[in-house]
C-alpha cells in the first residue's frame, strides 16, 4: 500500500526529530512536504538512570537512535542545537546526547540540521519566545492529535521534525544549490588555471 503521504503528495520527507537530553531525549518522526500538513508516525521518550555511569547513559541512547533509524528510515534528522544555561552540568549532558544523536545519524549517511529552540517555536506557533505549553499544544493541533505529547520532551521532539518539514527542506536544497554553485566556480578557476599558461616550447 505504500506510505500515506506519498501516495497523496508524491515526493516527501520523513524527518527524525531529536530534543537531545540525558535524563530523557525526546524522539519523534513525522512525514510530510514543506507547506502541506505533517502526519505522526511515532514519538517517545529515551529515559536513562542517573544512577548509572554516564557512559553506559549515552550507550542506551546512541542503541536507542539506531533502532530508530533502522526501523522508521528517516531522510533527515532535525536536532536542538545547544545552548549554554547557568548550569554547566545540564547544557553537557544535553550536548553529549546531541553528539551521539548526530554520531549515529551520520553513520547511517542521513543528512543533520540543527535548529534552534526560537527557531522551532516560531515556525510552530508563529512567535519565538511561545512557552512549552504552546509549542505543545500546536503540535497536536498539527499533527490533529487527541491530546499533547507527554512529556515535553516529546512535543519538543516533534516540534523539531515538523520544523524540519516546513523549513529544513528549503535550506537543505538552498545549500546544495550554493555548494553545486561553489563546486562550479572552482572547476571553471582550474580550468582557466590550465589555458592561461603558455605552451611549452619543444628544442628542435
Amino acid at each position: 500500500m505504500g506510505d500515506p503521504v506519498a501516495r497523496q503528495l508524491g515526493a516527501r520527507m520523513r524527518v527524525l526529530g531529536i530534543d537531545p537530553g540525558l535524563t530523557r531525549c525526546g524522539l519523534g518522526v513525522v512525514d510530510g512536504v514543506p507547506g502541506r500538513q505533517p502526519l505522526l508516525v511515532a514519538v517517545d521518550v529515551v529515559r536513562t538512570s542517573s544512577d548509572l555511569d554516564v557512559a553506559r547513559r549515552l550507550v542506551a541512547i546512541e542503541e536507542t537512535i539506531e533502532s530508530w533509524i533502522a526501523r522508521y528510515r528517516p531522510t533527515a534528522v532535525a536536532i536542538e542545537r545547544v545552548f549554554a544555561q547557568h548550569n554547566v552540568q545540564t547544557v553537557m549532558g544535553t550536548a553529549q546526547a546531541a553528539g551521539v544523536a548526530m554520531l549515529v545519524a551520520a553513520r547511517h549517511g542521513i543528512p543533520v540540521s540543527l535548529h534552534t529552540p526560537s527557531e522551532v517555536k516560531a515556525s510552530i506557533t508563529g512567535s519565538g519566545r511561545a512557552s512549552k505549553e504552546q509549542v505543545g499544544a500546536m503540535v497536536s493541533r498539527i499533527l490533529k492529535l487527541d491530546e499533547v505529547p507527554q512529556p515535553a520532551d516529546a512535543a519538543d521532539a516533534l516540534a523539531l521534525a515538523i520544523c524540519h518539514v516546513w523549513r529544513g527542506g528549503t535550506t537543505a536544497r538552498l545549500n546544495r544549490a550554493v555548494e553545486a554553485a561553489a563546486n562550479h566556480s572552482s572547476r571553471q578557476r582550474g580550468a582557466f588555471g590550465r589555458s592561461s599558461r603558455p605552451p611549452s616550447r619543444r628544442k628542435e
